[in-house]
């Protein structure tokens, strides 16, 4: 049943999605021409319509090529938003190119972006109501999943747990099969001999499969009851801790193979987009902002005797050591590789708090974003003294360096900078490398500049 609705609900988003961003056009059409000053119509309506017919087709394309239309009991909003962001912008940019090889320059630019911004926003209100009533139906205990889990270890009660914690998913556990009963808070629903009797007289939606490493020979008799019964199964890997949040499954001739550790930009397309998108962003920073750059260089080469450029060895992608380089904010001092940078440090000049409260001593590292060391967004980088301790005291610390540094992170725009915990700092950054896509990278610099996070980042 809920197969039959989630394929129903899929084709009305879809049909939805295409109505709003169809619609949108005359919308942008009238304030265009009608409300915003200085209107003069060089295009018709009907041409507006008609290209946009076509790339309303286009977009939804891309939408699911993106897989903004994935089932989301599993996913947060705020990544269903960057993603849909990401479709919507390489829409835009494919339209534009579109219109600019058909030498179609008679069209309004701002009536195009009044068009895609209009249709982000409606989106964006669409999918928060209908994630609103789908919370508020899961209350009322409509819509709910109900499973059978199998097994009573960690595993278990790992995912127990999480569902209970996160009731918006709509999973009800109708109880759990295991040798014997255990202190779970679910019905014992018996032992692995009455697994088959039990999924024909439950008839659960969904078969949760949470066996500890003792009891994996049950797996070919978990995998014949779901299938005798016709019951769908899906299996927590004994080795789950270890594993991403997306791993994939490649085929060796006939052997699945499973990727634990493959993140989004292992894919050329991904790292090309996200490396061009550097290029691009930092060239323009250093160019607009070179007379502020030059203001800065001034002041540090005035405030105290020493080098305008502070540089230092940082640990980067694949574990290679890089420098980084920002304007000098401190007196030269022999401790500058190893001592922590703190909010009140005695080693800071006058100057060099002024452009630290500002963050104007980072701007030299957009040169470190052009040179291919770091990326506009990432986990920051450490120095190696640091790295050397915490790979040994903080668990999954090194998968860090499995992309390039950023200027700014996830972890950092979650006010996780400075003398902050370390090891939720690497929980965001593996959640960011695992997670990410163009649209989240441009909400974390969108965050980033409108709340001021670049401010006090670690040194």
């Amino acid at each position: 049943m809920i197969k039959e609705n989630q394929q129903l609900l899929n084709r009305l988003n879809i049909l939805s999605d295409g109505l709003i961003i169809f619609l949108m056009i005359p919308v942008s059409f009238w304030l265009r021409y009608q409300v915003l000053p200085n209107a003069s119509v060089n295009m018709s309506l009907q041409r507006y319509m008609a290209i946009g017919f076509f790339f309303t087709i286009v977009q939804i394309g891309i939408f699911l090529l993106a897989g903004v239309y994935r089932p989301f009991r599993h996913a947060r909003l705020r990544r269903k938003l960057s993603e849909m962001l990401g479709a919507l912008l390489l829409g835009l940019a494919l339209l534009l190119s579109y219109l600019s090889l058909q030498h179609m320059d008679d069209y309004s630019r701002q009536m195009i972006f009044l068009w895609f911004g209009l249709s982000f926003v409606l989106l964006s209100v669409k999918r928060v109501v209908l994630i609103q009533l789908m919370w508020h139906f899961r209350g009322k205990g409509y819509n709910l999943k109900h499973v059978v889990v199998i097994g009573s270890g960690a595993l278990a009660k790992r995912y127990l747990k999480k569902i209970e914690t996160e009731v918006s998913m709509g999973y009800h556990p109708l109880g759990y099969i295991a040798e014997k009963e255990c202190d779970l808070d679910i019905p014992w629903l018996g032992g692995f001999d009455r697994l088959e009797s039990v999924l024909e007289t439950k008839k659960p939606d969904e078969v949760i499969s949470a066996v500890e490493s003792g009891e994996f020979d049950r797996t070919p008799q978990i995998c014949a009851a779901c299938e005798k019964t016709g019951c769908k199964l899906s299996a927590i890997p004994i080795y789950a801790e270890y594993m991403s949040a997306n791993p994939q499954i490649d085929d060796l001739d006939g052997i699945p193979l499973l990727n634990m550790r493959r993140i989004p930009l292992d894919n050329l397309a991904n790292a090309f987009a996200k490396r061009a998108g550097d290029i691009v962003c930092s060239a323009l920073v250093l160019l607009l902002f070179s007379p502020l750059m030059l203001f800065c260089a001034i002041g540090v080469k005035l405030s105290s005797p020493g080098p305008i450029i502070f540089a230092q060895q940082r640990i980067g992608r694949n574990k290679k050591p890089f420098m980084m380089y920002k304007f000098r904010s401190m007196r030269v001092n022999p401790s500058q590789d190893t001592a922590w940078s703190t909010q009140k440090d005695s080693r800071k000049t006058a100057f060099g708090t002024f452009i630290r409260k500002y963050s104007l001593d980072e701007f030299p590292q957009f040169w470190n974003v052009l040179k291919g060391d770091m990326s506009m967004v990432g986990p920051r980088p450490e120095i190696p003294y640091y790295v050397d301790q915490f790979k040994e005291e903080v668990p999954r610390y090194m998968l860090k360096h499995l992309v390039r540094p950023g200027i700014t992170g996830w972890a950092q725009v979650n006010d996780l900078r400075g003398d902050t915990s370390i090891p939720e700092r690497i929980r965001y950054d593996i959640e960011y490398i695992e997670r990410w896509s163009l649209g989240f990278d441009l909400m974390i610099l969108f965050r980033t500049v409108f709340r001021g996070k670049f401010k006090n980042n670690e040194k």
